[in-house]
């Protein structure tokens, strides 16, 4: 079975939105290139070589379709662009980007996406998708880069909804920035 792996970039006060600035209008956006080291950078490409399908939310998958197709580059470029890419929406009726399809149902979908052949499957940032995905189990690997400031607020990964969730560390990696990467699998 394919496993499913979320990777988010997280400030200390567990925000995730606009990361890369230009994903909704905080105030803080960008906050993340504040970081940029080569060792980060290593990591994101190791980690997208290490799958062969990206799962998106709807919100995602319109800001990198925006962008992606008219870049190029062997490191992310060219294999975010041919991989598979599957978003999950509800209200999106086409998807342009090359090799993409549409996901109607989280639990449905999603779960016989992971009974496919195939690599692993790559979910980056997503929110709305990843607590989705969280309250069915089918998160299979956590990886989170934890970004060393507080915004005040913002999208949050982990809502105020009761759910108990446990987790098991199985890497850990301080980055000379400061920014720590941490994987996680889901304990049950």
């Amino acid at each position: 079975m394919r496993k499913i792996i979320v990777t988010e970039f997280i400030t200390l006060d567990g925000v995730i939105e606009a990361p890369g600035g230009n994903e909704t209008s905080h105030p803080h956006a960008g906050w993340q290139f504040k970081y940029h080291s080569p060792d980060t950078g290593k990591y994101k490409i190791d980690e997208l070589s290490s799958v062969d399908t990206l799962l998106l939310g709807k919100t995602t998958y319109e800001v990198f379709a925006a962008y992606w197709p008219g870049q190029t580059g062997d490191g992310f470029a060219d294999p975010i662009n041919r991989m598979p890419k599957y978003v999950v929406s509800r209200s999106l009726q086409k998807v342009d980007w090359n090799n993409s399809h549409i996901l109607r149902d989280v639990a449905k979908d999603v779960a016989a996406l992971k009974k496919s052949d195939g690599g692993d499957i790559l979910v980056y940032g997503s929110a709305t998708l990843v607590k989705a995905l969280l309250h069915h189990d089918l998160i299979d690997e956590l990886r989170l880069m934890v970004y060393p400031l507080s915004i005040g607020g913002g999208l949050r990964l982990f809502d105020d909804n009761r759910e108990l969730k446990k987790f098991g560390l199985k890497h850990s990696r301080a980055i000379d920035n400061g920014v720590l990467i941490l994987e996680y699998q889901p304990i049950s």
